[in-house]
């Protein structure tokens, strides 16, 4: 007796749709593992921040460290969602990176260039996560869905 394992046929849709997917996961960890290092160096030495006298959100620099820390571990966590194909980890990253996104902006005088370069890197996974086509996520992982007989 011979059995046939028949492989899902992936079309070039669904493997972008994969690769966007694993992009965003890969770059919201990378986003959270910087601001939780972020928030450690806010809250244990603020002094190595730029200090700006009359900046309209002025903050205490131990605060802007944990919300940055609390930010970063949310977003990792949602980031292995996003690797495991999880269906609340799309819009949970898009909120995450949006978040993400303000909390830079707002503390932008107290480290300007990591601001920037974590606003843009925000910026790509709400992109990333927003193109790839609605759907059951299973699919874009390669697995169906088992069929009722």
């Amino acid at each position: 007796m011979t059995s046939t394992h028949t492989q899902p046929v992936h079309t070039a849709r669904q493997e972008w749709a994969t690769g966007l997917t694993v992009f965003a996961g890969v770059m919201l960890f990378l986003v959270g593992l910087l601001d939780i290092l972020r928030g450690i160096m806010a809250i244990a030495k603020d002094d190595i921040f730029v200090t700006t006298p009359h900046y309209v959100f002025e903050f205490d620099l131990t605060g802007w460290g944990w919300i940055h820390l609390v930010l970063g571990a949310v977003a990792m966590i949602v980031s292995i969602g996003l690797l495991w194909t999880v269906a609340w980890a799309r819009v949970a990253g898009v909120a995450i990176a949006g978040l993400v996104i303000i909390a830079n902006f707002l503390s932008l005088p107290y480290y300007p260039v990591w601001s920037v370069v974590t606003i843009t890197i925000s910026v790509f996974i709400i992109w990333a996560l927003c193109v790839v086509p609605r759907g059951n996520l299973s699919d874009l992982s390669g697995e169906r869905p088992p069929r009722n007989v």
